[in-house]
């Protein structure tokens, strides 16, 4: 059983930090185990995103602002800021099905600033 505050983890790029908590699930437990992740930042419209050494199966493609979703086609650890090129109307729409594995619990627009090449860092909070 999870102790309280192990599930939760810090995403910090361009001196932004922000705490997300982390699911019960396949996808959640693999990528906690792999912490610390460190990688560098691609933008695609309004998500960051960073390649990861994990190979799992995907679940869904429309997302909520904020989600932590693992693509398993690009490898990749994805923080959903809003919209991307292929959103329609006002959904969030991933490139592909992500496993969705957790939540900022801050605000995930801070990380508007973080630009193509951005170094991100995932930790255990």
């Amino acid at each position: 059983m999870a102790v309280v505050g192990e599930r939760r983890v810090v995403i910090r790029a361009r001196g932004v930090s922000l705490h997300a908590r982390i699911y019960e699930n396949e996808t959640a437990s693999a990528i906690l185990e792999m912490l610390p992740l460190t990688g560098q930042a691609s933008r695609w419209g309004d998500e960051i995103y960073f390649s990861i050494p994990l190979s799992l199966v995907r679940a869904r493609d429309v997302v909520e602002i904020g989600e932590l979703g693992y693509w398993p086609d690009g490898n990749s650890f994805c923080v959903f800021l809003g919209k991307t090129p292929i959103s329609r109307g006002n959904e969030i729409r991933a490139a592909l099905p992500v496993n969705i594995f957790g939540m900022v619990t801050d605000d995930p627009t801070t990380l508007a600033s973080v630009d193509d090449g951005s170094r991100v860092t995932v930790e255990r909070a």
